[in-house]
């Protein structure tokens, strides 16, 4: 494990039962209040979005908002927000997707999006992949290119890796920890 990798672990809280009886929610709030540790993590994904070409980062609500717009201020990019379905004005792309129980639907901005364009989707954690997933199809529906995805971490006892490997098409999943 690197230095930057402990850092980062050792600022990520366990919070037990929550947000439900056997969940073990990984908190980053200590992560985030550390300057040090957010720095970090900050370069650490700007880093990714260099070597993949990004031209803009998408940033997952809600947390991938927290990361992703630093990141794409450090590697001189655009940041467009993917948000919850309603919450974005005017004319917007809508996916749809599958959670473990029940559905959702997220939007982004077409306008914000164009064929030129390499897109990171940043957040905070790859659970089961639904999401991120929603989003790359989000991307290539506004014209752009995914040049990946960049994660904190990854849970990978959930399969999100798996099921997000096909909708990548070959572009790369970087998670800084994996659980």
């Amino acid at each position: 494990m690197t230095d930057v990798q402990e850092l980062l672990l050792s600022r990520i809280r366990d919070v037990a039962d929550y947000p439900e009886p056997g969940v073990m929610f990984k908190d980053i709030t200590p992560l985030l209040a550390d300057p040090a540790a957010f720095t970090a993590l900050t370069d650490e994904l700007a880093a990714v979005a260099g070597r993949t070409g990004a031209t803009k980062v998408v940033g997952l609500e809600a947390r991938g908002f927290i990361l992703g717009a630093p990141v794409a201020i450090r590697a001189g990019v655009g940041f467009i927000p993917v948000r919850k379905a309603g919450k974005l004005p005017g004319a917007t792309l809508r996916q749809a997707y599958d959670l473990e129980y029940g559905s959702a639907e997220i939007e982004v901005h077409a306008e914000d999006l164009s064929a030129g364009d390499r897109v990171l989707v940043v957040d905070d954690v790859l659970a089961t992949g639904g999401t991120a997933e929603a989003s790359l199809t989000l991307v290539r529906r506004a014209g752009a290119e995914v040049a990946g995805v960049a994660v904190l971490m990854e849970l990978g006892f959930l399969g999100g890796r798996a099921r997000l490997e096909p909708a990548l098409a070959g572009a790369p999943l970087e998670a800084l920890l994996t659980i």
